[in-house]
């Protein structure tokens, strides 16, 4: 698979990478550990490098599976992982809490670290903005811990312009991870003009709109009860059959390209900018094999401009966040 690199330090990694998160948390219960092994190690067996993890997905079960998964890899792959959250006792012990203060930054990073079986954690990123801690102290705890030789890189997620600009001025930001997908496109507007200056990569998540780009997802689609989609306003059985409209879109398109509707997604973002890594994420190896065919579509300027015409003409319903993650999005 070709190489992107990820900010001025020089972080390569596969033009697409590997979001881990569902395996353990947020699409119904955590899955089967050792097929969740294989899968991870099927990907690296066809060129996947780039693995996305955090402390809070689990909480604690996701880091350790990738940790243990990749562990016989770790010369080859790159894995990112987030701080900034912590059990909320007011919320009945749920991770509701952000705390990005420098203290908490550096025992959640030697925790990390533990989980992962690594001697240096590759891509750090602050998870959610927290207005508590200056954004100047966060980046220079990171500082100090890419000194100490524990943390390569430093990472911010769902993040404003301004604030990656006052984080950036302290340490270089390798890359932001934010949703971005034909599915929601306002980063184009809000963030990126301001990574193309400062030379910072984007890992859009969420590439296929949470499932819902793949088109196997419609009005009628009944999703577990662990599953966080029923929060999602977009998500609702009648916003759904709404934007169904922009699914079709893209089937048509792929249709053309003898394609599916989640490689198009892939193929579309990556074809936006040579800075961008989406990190789709799966737990068949179906689904894996389908993704990264994307990466082996070539769309050019006129296909991308097509798409988008026709896209944009279909209104999508629905906030992508419940009203508590909606506040947490964009500072």
């Amino acid at each position: 698979m070709q190489q992107r690199t990820l900010g001025t330090g020089g972080l390569e990694v596969s033009a697409l990478g590997f979001g881990c998160m569902g395996m353990s948390w947020s699409y119904g219960p955590p899955k089967d550990k050792k097929e969740m092994t294989n899968l991870l190690h099927a990907a690296v067996d066809r060129g996947v490098t780039f693995f996305d993890t955090a402390e809070v997905y689990g909480p604690l079960i996701n880091e350790e599976l990738v940790g243990e998964a990749l562990a016989p890899f770790r010369d080859r792959v790159v894995i990112a992982t987030k701080f900034g959250w912590e059990a909320n006792p007011e919320d009945g012990g749920k991770w509701s809490a952000l705390n990005s203060r420098p203290e908490h930054i550096k025992q959640v990073a030697e925790a990390s670290l533990k989980r992962l079986k690594v001697e240096a954690i590759d891509l750090f990123y602050q998870h959610r903005v927290d207005l508590n801690v200056p954004i100047e102290d966060v980046a220079g705890a990171v500082k100090d811990l890419i000194q100490e030789g524990k943390i390569k890189h430093f990472g911010m997620s769902e993040a404003s312009a301004k604030t990656i600009r006052r984080a950036h001025a302290v340490q270089p930001v390798a890359a932001l991870q934010s949703e971005y997908s034909l599915f929601w496109r306002e980063p184009e507007e809000t963030v990126m003009p301001t990574l193309e200056e400062l030379g910072i990569g984007f890992v859009p998540f969420s590439p296929l709109g949470k499932g819902f780009l793949t088109g196997k997802i419609d009005a009628e689609t009944k999703f577990d009860s662990t599953d966080f989609r029923n929060t999602v306003p977009r998500f609702s059985a009648e916003n759904r059959k709404t934007n169904q409209a922009l699914v079709d879109v893209i089937a048509s398109f792929a249709e053309q390209k003898k394609a599916t509707p989640a490689q198009i997604a892939l193929a579309w973002l990556l074809a936006k900018k040579t800075w961008i890594v989406p990190i789709p994420g799966t737990t068949k190896l179906s689904r894996l094999e389908e993704n990264l065919g994307g990466a082996t579509i070539e769309l050019a300027a006129e296909d991308v401009q097509a798409l988008e015409e026709a896209s944009s003409q279909v209104k999508v319903e629905g906030a992508r966040y419940s009203p508590f993650h909606q506040t947490l999005v964009g500072r």
